[in-house]
């Protein structure tokens, strides 16, 4: 783990400002134009980023295009890719402490789970696909004996990749590092409050031996470069992280261009359900509320929407808000700190709208709901909870992406059930119980890509992750996840 002396050293580095990552260097944005980055930890900038725009993607998408006809990583044994994203993944290592902490200065989130969700988790799924590609094969096909029917894996071409801010790091290599194992070139289109991270990675591919073009980066404003790297006709699929809106967007660019593939996880408002026969409601009360309130709520499977069966509400509740109250808010270069900062200014407005709607709805406030830390400059949010939250209010159908929590009674399974299922969203979700039938049951009866029984959060990159109905389609992390970056080609022969 990163010391503290290290995190307060790596804080002063100076950064300047950053350029475009293109065909293997950085390269100023067309227009010369620039974007500040400004640290949510005190409200100030510290850099700056090339502010990209259409023509940058398409020098981007060139180059990988280029890099992908000329075969030196697409036509590559998967051995020596394989050689190549090892030496990557032990460069992203051997900077994690750099990587945690200029990523913190980003975006916010507490050091303590930064250094472990970023640079660490990357560096593992890109080991994980390298050690994973040359163990892909193709099939034989059960034919007649006078046809050899083989079935190819081919990579796609150029994928682009957009990214949140989050977790950029973490997210990224999920969409990376198994694009690139299959083969393919990448462009990457990173959040404009977090790209710095994702640059140095790109540095760290090319000296790790990853031919120029074959990994690019262009920085701007998503409704610029995003948009135009949706609607090149020379991009082959987009693997994209985001809100329902701009997915949607998404969608419609591929149907307006060339019908590239577009993988969508749109997040969610995932439940919580805690019956009464939870085998610990200490512990369910603490893991609930790291599952909310961790990184101020920022993250897509947050389980934003609690269900309490009403037998163990009263208790449940209590243990809930002492866990709660535990949790300081604070400095995130601060390993004390267990929630850091909200990512940015507008995104802390845009929660305490939730907030006042909250109330004005007729739910409960029963801690938090404020800003604080004000006089640091920086957008920091206490956590929060509400109660006597119905299905019809904004706060238990829509995702806050903040440190808000709504919660909900429930007096029998098949009412947890309908509640849980109430909502447009389907990515994560949780169980407490110590009765195996019942965990069984809900497991099935759940609309969700992922569901976790006596524990929030923490599934690894060997199982997928992905949505039902309105939180996408397509699965991140696993196996599985190469699926979406290679092409089949059959070869029908006749003997």
């Amino acid at each position: 783990m990163i010391s503290q002396n290290a995190i307060e050293t790596l804080r002063k580095t100076e950064i300047g400002a950053q350029g475009l990552f293109i065909d293997g260097v950085q390269v100023e944005a067309t227009g010369g134009a620039s974007l500040p980055v400004t640290s949510p930890i005190d409200g100030r900038p510290f850099a700056s980023i090339a502010d990209g725009n259409a023509a940058d993607i398409d020098r981007a998408v060139k180059s990988a295009r280029k890099a992908f006809v000329k075969g030196s990583w697409s036509r590559a044994a998967p051995a020596f890719r394989k050689k190549v994203l090892t030496k990557f993944a032990e460069l992203v290592e051997k900077h994690a402490d750099e990587l945690a902490v200029l990523g913190v200065r980003d975006n916010g989130t507490e050091i303590g789970m930064a250094y472990k969700a970023e640079p660490l988790s990357a560096a593992g799924t890109i080991r994980y696909y390298a050690e994973a590609i040359d163990k892909v094969y193709g099939e034989i096909a059960p034919t007649a004996e006078n046809v050899l029917g083989l079935i190819h894996k081919e990579p796609l071409g150029v994928v682009g990749v957009i990214v949140p801010w989050n977790f950029p790091l973490m997210i990224g290599a999920w969409k990376i590092a198994p694009a690139l194992a299959a083969g393919n070139c990448v462009v990457v289109k990173p959040p404009e409050i977090a790209s710095l991270t994702l640059l140095r990675l790109a540095e760290l591919a090319s000296e790790a031996g990853l031919p120029a073009g074959v990994l690019n980066v262009v920085t701007g404003l998503g409704a610029v470069t995003g948009e135009a790297l949706g609607l090149h006709m020379d991009v082959d699929a987009i693997a994209f992280t985001g809100s329902g809106p701009v997915g949607r967007r998404l969608l419609d660019y591929s149907a307006r261009s060339n019908l590239k593939r577009v993988f969508l996880e749109l997040g969610g408002k995932s439940p919580n359900i805690v019956f009464a026969d939870a085998p610990d409601l200490k512990q369910a009360a603490v893991v609930s509320a790291n599952g909310i309130f961790r990184n101020s709520g920022q993250v897509c499977v947050a389980g934003s929407r609690l269900l309490v069966q009403a037998s163990v509400y009263d208790r449940f509740m209590d243990e809930l808000l002492s866990a709660t109250t535990r949790l300081r808010v604070g400095d995130p270069l601060d390993l004390a700190s267990d929630v850091g900062a909200v990512s940015s200014a507008e995104q802390l407005d845009k929660n305490l709208g939730f907030v006042a709607k909250a109330a004005e709805e007729g739910a409960r406030l029963v801690t938090g709901g404020e800003r604080i830390l004000t006089e640091t400059g920086g957008s920091y949010m206490a956590p929060t909870i509400f109660e006597n939250v119905t299905q019809d209010m904004q706060l238990a159908r829509e995702e806050v992406f903040g440190p808000v929590l709504g919660v909900m009674r429930f007096e029998t399974e098949e009412e947890a059930v309908r509640l849980a299922n109430s909502t447009v969203y389907g990515l994560a979700s949780a169980v407490w119980t110590a009765n195996l039938s019942t965990a069984h049951r809900m497991v099935r009866a759940i609309n969700a890509g992922v569901v976790h029984v006596n524990t929030y959060g923490g599934a690894d990159i060997t199982v997928p992750l992905g949505g039902v109905k309105q939180s996408g389609f397509g699965r991140d992390k696993s196996l599985h996840a190469l699926e979406k970056y290679l092409e089949l080609k059959t070869a029908w022969i006749a003997l």
